[in-house]
């Protein structure tokens, strides 16, 4: 293997990604505020930075490099502070939108110290390819924020984090936007059939025994995230007719299933139901 060493200032190369390259999903992590990303989280580095809807790029010689980024793409600052907080027109939400071409992004509006409901999307997003579009993966892991709040065994320390992140994340862009990843390799299938008022939702383990495990610890509250499926239309008065023992939660429009914490990895999970549709 060939020992490579980059650019102590990367400043340039992060704009030449965006305009040469131009890729379609930018995910972030590190200190930033309203007005500019700081790329080296713990060393001398330059930043994005935004000024009256404008992106750029500004290295450590306090040099500027401009961004032509025109193709759709989506933005994830799954790990910055602030960059979901629209303070005034020269906030970094507004350039990434009016002048990068995000068409859908998510961000933090306070100090991000928690992380579930930034860096838990990547779960749902990229962790399970071509599943969920942004918007739903976006609320997937929303409804499994809510679910683990709610439950009982989960650790005093870390009610509050949830709470915070329940409350400070944004979501910006049209939500009917469809942006998927490219389908892949996914550790489970699922899939929810309806037969009159009568809905069956099946897991099915790909992986054997290891199915249901955390595919990435990367990040901050990664992992053990529920099985959320959205129903195709709202429902009520729901009946649970077979799968009672895998505590599935069913709502107007989704149903949520823990994920096993022990599994064969050969049987499916089915959840058997019966609802009223609501027109």
């Amino acid at each position: 293997a060939e020992l490579l060493r980059g650019p102590d200032d990367t400043t340039e190369a992060f704009t030449k990604v965006l305009t040469d390259y131009q890729p379609d999903l930018f995910i972030t992590s590190g200190h930033a505020t309203e007005a500019g990303w700081q790329i080296g989280f713990r060393y001398r580095n330059g930043f994005l930075k935004s000024k009256g809807g404008q992106m750029f790029g500004e290295n450590t010689r306090r040099e500027r490099f401009e961004i032509k980024s025109p193709n759709p793409k989506v933005s994830l600052p799954i790990g910055n502070c602030l960059m979901g907080n629209i303070n005034g027109p020269d906030a970094m939400a507004l350039a990434w939108m009016n002048d990068v071409a995000v068409m859908q992004m998510l961000g933090y509006t306070k100090p991000t110290w928690f992380g579930y409901q930034g860096w838990g999307v990547l779960d749902y997003y990229v962790e399970q390819p071509g599943r969920y579009t942004l918007t739903e993966a976006f609320f997937a892991n929303n409804h499994a924020l809510i679910h683990r709040l709610r439950d009982s065994a989960t650790p005093q320390r870390d009610l509050r984090g949830l709470a915070f992140d329940r409350d400070v994340v944004a979501f910006y862009g049209d939500p009917k936007w469809s942006a998927k990843m490219a389908e892949g390799k996914l550790a489970y299938g699922q899939k929810l059939t309806r037969s009159g008022d009568t809905y069956t939702f099946t897991i099915t383990p790909k992986q054997g025994a290891k199915s249901f495990e955390t595919v990435n610890n990367n990040g901050s509250q990664r992992g053990g995230r529920p099985i959320v499926a959205f129903l195709p239309n709202r429902v009520t008065d729901v009946q649970i007719i077979k799968g009672g023992q895998l505590s599935p939660e069913i709502t107007d429009d989704f149903i949520l299933i823990p994920r096993p914490k022990q599994h064969d990895g050969k049987s499916p999970l089915v959840v058997t139901f019966k609802a009223k549709e609501i027109k």
